[in-house]
């Protein structure tokens, strides 16, 4: 039976045990027993199905990649300790020395370390092209390459990277498309219908939603999952641990409820921030003023729960907004039932460098705003406080 998401994601790849549970078991179990060492040869033989060792498969950790594929519209998926270990694992169980890498330069800041920083340790060439560059991915992809990755919309600036015309220049070049869906999260846009081969997400974001325990994941073909992600998961261990499995198991049972109600305050408080003269501009994907925004319509189903916006007087200003805020907190992490505001510049992108964040329009003026589940007025009010407390300090001074 095919479900609709809200049902999949509470009853999806459930695999009760004997005793009926109605919540999913937690296996807090490093290994496992045999009832005979011809089976435990069987089950290194690869000839007989049984749990080894929780670092290459746990039952709560397979209940999560059950129905993060079923939600997807994946045939497998894998989870990982870490958003970041998905990343790495999709990306360096597919390559090798030689092989070249094209990059949408909008990247969160480790992925962009990656791309970078690793990759020509390891004898990879990289290319980065700007997300909205349709002639730049033509030429970039017009040589031959083994992976594309991109985030869309990206972390901060909220690009959009035309999948569908990116996937088919990829494939015709020869290259697995990876795309970072964190930001749209499954319910807001499904990357593998518009062309992309594999999916990764931190679990950690709006999965889990509640500022609990890390996680990520990978999906896509159960052919490429198998045989080539799996054995580099298996022996280099980045595995999950069952309890964090099986506390994202229980986000996702409210993902939807969270992330619709998020997007339409984000909506709410994107115009609002757009009318507020202390704002220089607005990013977000829902508005018609945003420069991708028809484009990021065709892709997803709404705006999503993100909003990123520059203030007039640069770093001081958006400094002195930051610490004038009452409800909404200061912190790096996003997608929470919390809302949170960091300042790019000086953290998830400091490392890139002055240069590369002046190319992805990275400002020192620029904050972004990740939208929980406060009540719209209290949010709006908080945020109309901190920026009218900024303009009397800078006033002051």
């Amino acid at each position: 039976m095919v479900y609709r998401p809200s049902t999949t994601l509470i009853h999806g790849g459930v695999d009760r045990t004997p005793f009926g549970e109605t919540s999913e078991a937690v296996f807090l179990t490093s290994g496992f027993v045999y009832d005979s060492a011809e089976q435990a040869e069987a089950t290194f033989a690869g000839t007989a199905t049984h749990y080894q060792y929780s670092r290459f498969g746990n039952p709560t950790v397979t209940a999560f990649e059950r129905r993060m594929a079923l939600l997807e519209g994946a045939e497998a998926c894998r989870a990982t300790a870490t958003g970041m270990a998905a990343v790495n694992a999709a990306m360096l169980s597919h390559l090798r020395t030689g092989d070249r890498v094209v990059a949408s330069r909008a990247l969160f800041g480790s992925c962009h370390w990656i791309v970078s920083s690793l990759l020509p340790k390891l004898g990879i060439a990289h290319e980065f092209v700007d997300a909205g560059d349709a002639a730049g991915w033509r030429r970039a992809l017009g040589t031959p390459a083994q992976l594309v990755l991109l985030e869309t919309p990206s972390n901060p600036m909220l690009d959009i990277v035309d999948l569908a015309m990116v996937a088919e220049l990829a494939h015709a070049a020869g290259a697995l498309v990876v795309v970072d869906n964190v930001f749209a999260t499954p319910l807001l846009q499904r990357p593998l219908e518009h062309g992309a081969d594999v999916v990764v997400y931190s679990a950690t974001k709006h999965i889990d939603g509640q500022g609990r325990v890390l996680g990520g994941a990978v999906l896509g073909r159960k052919a490429w999952i198998e045989e080539v992600l799996q054995p580099f998961i298996r022996n280099t261990g980045p595995s999950m641990s069952p309890f964090n499995a099986w506390t994202l198991l229980k986000g996702m049972e409210t993902l939807p409820l969270r992330v619709h109600a998020a997007t339409r305050t984000a909506a709410s408080l994107a115009d609002f921030l757009a009318d507020h003269p202390q704002i220089a501009r607005v990013w977000y994907p829902a508005r018609a003023d945003h420069p991708q925004h028809a484009l990021a319509m065709r892709q997803m189903t709404a705006g999503g729960t993100l909003v990123t916006f520059e203030l007039a007087g640069g770093k001081a200003a958006a400094f002195r907004f930051c610490n004038a805020l009452g409800l909404v907190a200061i912190s790096n992490n996003l997608g929470d039932s919390r809302s949170m505001v960091t300042h790019p510049a000086t953290t998830t992108h400091m490392r890139i460098g002055t240069d590369e964040r002046a190319r992805l329009g990275i400002t020192d003026g620029v904050v972004r705003l990740s939208v929980g589940l406060e009540d719209v007025a209290d949010l709006t009010e908080d945020l109309g406080r901190a920026l009218d407390a900024s303009a009397l300090r800078h006033a002051a001074e």
